[in-house]
């Protein structure tokens, strides 16, 4: 099993900066790509960033160049950099793991996930 733990989250200003944290446990074959997923209220669950483990990583178009996600050296804690946030960022964001490491940004092929931690970004 897997589990994983968000944290970081709060409320910013448009243009603001947020990192958050993700501390994973269990099998690390159950974690060969990782991401970064969020949802809005009333929002279907949207990709971020995800990141193979032993490297390679993927982000949203509506990211790039402002969200860098990050790994620490044991590999046991996911970051994710938050930089010039946008109101449109707000939500809740997750963490997920899958052992395939074909990482990708669609949900439904991710299965361990975080409790999420909430991200509101006011103008």
């Amino acid at each position: 099993q897997v589990q994983l733990v968000e944290s970081g989250g709060g409320s910013v200003q448009a243009g603001g900066s947020l990192r958050l944290s993700c501390a994973a446990s269990g099998a690390a074959y159950n974690r060969n790509c990782m991401g970064w997923f969020r949802q809005a209220p009333g929002k279907e669950r949207e990709g971020v960033a995800s990141m193979y483990m032993y490297g390679g990583n993927t982000y949203a178009d509506s990211v790039k160049g402002r969200f860098t996600i990050s790994q620490d050296g044991a590999k046991d804690i996911l970051y994710l950099q938050l930089n010039s946030l946008k109101p449109e960022d707000s939500g809740m964001y997750y963490c997920a793991a899958k052992p395939r490491p074909t990482c990708s940004l669609v949900p439904s092929e991710y299965n361990y996930w975080g409790q999420g931690t909430q991200v509101t970004v006011s103008s």
